[in-house]
């Protein structure tokens, strides 16, 4: 029995190695303005060509001011990236149902029911003004959802990985040419967890997250993409590094939101990359 144990753990142990093997040799292999993503089963790598655009409308109220956009300068001071708000157009002017999603993939679990306020993630470079974060976004967290989930730690339980922050620059709130803060106000009243409508912005750190794409869309030329986050609320539908388990494919994706482990909204959040399968494809299991 005790031969039988030992062996386990070493199988255990090797495991585990080979995951921290890809994890090292991706992040190696990336430059400073790519990450990783999922698609159709396999790793693909996103090259950013230019920054992100959180699209306002003349008719939108981003702030919740009362005041539209049209008639707001002070609205277009700063970027209001808010999920569950689509406009009708992406950053080219063309029809948003024409755009490419990319698939934001959003751990709100907490492996280790984490009660601990300080956890949570600082604001990278100070913040803007009233953004929640360290211990006071932690205590929000802990009221909303129960715990400080695993997309607002300043590091993620070793259980499991994402692909931002980019491994080329670890800072947690950030990926590379990503906004760094987004408005979870929308998201809170859509889950229930604060009354609406929105009074004014609840501005949070840019959550840790990995990404999907699009079975058509794993080699693709610059394009924009509308970002489409995903809330994931199973531990065990969160990707491995190496795409060995976990939802890697739009169809995964479906079947976890249809079973209700997954919730997605759509975005006034766009980002502008090329897609290409990477070197070291995922295997399906």
């Amino acid at each position: 029995m005790t031969i039988q144990c030992t062996r386990l753990l070493q199988i255990l142990a090797a495991c585990a190695f080979a995951a921290l093997a890809v994890v090292s040799a991706t992040a190696q292999l990336l430059a400073p303005n790519q990450t990783n993503g999922f698609g159709n089963n396999k790793l693909v790598t996103f090259t950013y060509l230019q920054n992100f655009d959180c699209v306002d409308q003349p008719k939108l109220d981003l702030d919740f001011n009362g005041i539209q956009a049209e008639s707001d300068p002070h609205e277009m001071q700063t970027p209001i990236c808010q999920p569950v708000t689509e406009p009708t157009q992406d950053p080219t002017g063309g029809s948003i149902t024409k755009t490419a999603h990319l698939y934001v993939l959003v751990p709100m679990f907490s492996v280790d029911n984490d009660q601990d306020p300080g956890d949570a993630m600082r604001c990278p470079n100070r913040g803007r003004r009233g953004e929640l974060c360290g211990a006071k976004l932690g205590a929000e967290l802990i009221k909303l959802f129960g715990a400080v989930p695993e997309a607002w730690k300043k590091k993620v339980n070793s259980a499991i990985t994402t692909q931002c922050p980019d491994p080329r620059h670890q800072v947690p709130g950030t990926c590379t040419m990503h906004a760094s803060s987004v408005d979870l106000s929308r998201t809170l009243v859509a889950l229930g967890k604060i009354q609406g409508p929105p009074a004014a912005p609840i501005f949070v750190p840019t959550p840790n997250h990995s990404h999907i794409v699009d079975t058509g869309f794993l080699n693709t030329k610059p394009i924009w993409w509308e970002v489409r986050p995903v809330l994931v609320l199973d531990q065990s539908d969160w990707p491995a590094a190496d795409g060995s388990s976990g939802i890697t494919s739009v169809e995964k994706m479906d079947a976890a939101e249809a079973a209700g482990r997954a919730i997605e909204v759509g975005s006034n959040f766009f980002l502008f990359f090329r897609s290409r399968i990477a070197s070291m494809s995922a295997t399906a299991h």
